[in-house]
């Protein structure tokens, strides 16, 4: 089977979708292809079913390939992961990168007296010429008690002035801290290009991501039962700025909402997204990828900042 994009999808190997997560539960059996291939921006592919490092990773992207999904942003979140990130960039031309510390871990490593130190390791991977975010960073309110807070909002500060010097895209982490990632981003001003990583506002919040030009990243959670405040965001949401994620290993899709997700999955939210929309699906697939490659720039490009 071809379509007109030339991409011929392949068959996603048995023994992928029968890997067991650590939890016990399989892999959900694979969608039928995008008819226009897409482009997963938001991973964390050092949890990849398989082997360890490289031949893991190859794995994962081929069984994504075979879906219609042509590639993925392997995102970093600590020191060990953003190293992770940048060391399978060179063996695996369908990814890109972004590395950073995470929120939660900005006042643990504050406390040690170390978040300094890991934020110039951040900056130094972050000169990778396939890295090209900054992420992911932000806010997180749920898990850090009042006492983190100041110490969230410095790193997320630290990682704004990162992206900005080095001309990179900002993923941000925002959970229960609209109002305050918003307020930062404006006072700091923000780079080029943000993404609202598993954007997890409302309508109201769609709007000021329009009225600023950032884009809005949206993963399997509009595709949860409860989820009425995304489908709303959704409606509302310019075009031009709508990405797409899986955030696997991580928020999978319903109906296998509980089971492990991976970046073949991207077209079950996809799908939604089309039909929430009433979009084509190929037009809504093609935008995506525009969208995708103006955050990031081209997976073909390899030439050094």
């Amino acid at each position: 089977m071809c379509n007109d994009s030339g991409y011929v999808p392949g068959e996603i190997p048995a023994e992928y979708l029968d890997f067991a997560s650590a939890s016990g539960k399989p892999y959900p059996p694979a969608p039928e292809p995008l008819p226009v291939p897409v482009i997963d921006n938001h991973t964390h592919l050092d949890f990849a079913p398989g082997q360890a490092g490289t031949a893991g990773v190859r794995e994962a992207l081929d069984a994504a390939e075979a879906a219609g999904v042509r590639g993925a942003v392997q995102v970093g979140t600590d020191l060990e992961s953003s190293r992770f990130t940048v060391s399978v960039l060179d063996a695996e031309p369908r990814l890109l990168g972004a590395v950073a510390i995470h929120p939660n871990d900005a006042p643990v490593l504050a406390a040690e007296g170390t978040l300094e130190a890991a934020l110039e390791e951040i900056e130094a991977l972050a000169r990778h010429p396939r890295v090209r975010g900054i992420g992911e960073t932000g806010l997180d309110y749920f898990r850090t008690g009042s006492d983190g807070v100041e110490r969230q909002q410095y790193s997320f500060r630290r990682h704004i002035d990162i992206a900005k010097r080095l001309g990179l895209a900002l993923q941000i982490h925002d959970r229960d801290a609209h109002d305050d990632v918003v307020r930062v981003l404006l006072e700091e001003g923000p780079p080029e290009n943000v993404v609202f990583h598993c954007f997890s506002g409302d309508a109201e919040l769609a709007r000021t991501c329009n009225e600023h030009g950032w884009n809005m990243s949206f993963a399997g959670t509009l595709t949860f039962k409860n989820a009425g405040n995304l489908r709303e965001a959704l409606a509302v949401a310019e075009r031009q700025l709508m990405l797409v994620e899986t955030d696997s290993p991580f928020l999978t899709p319903h109906p296998f909402r509980g089971r492990p997700n991976a970046s073949y999955m991207v077209p079950f939210t996809v799908r939604f997204m089309a039909d929430q929309l009433g979009a084509d699906l190929a037009e809504l697939g093609s935008e995506l990828v525009a969208n995708t490659e103006r955050v990031y720039g081209s997976w073909e490009d390899t030439a050094a900042r």
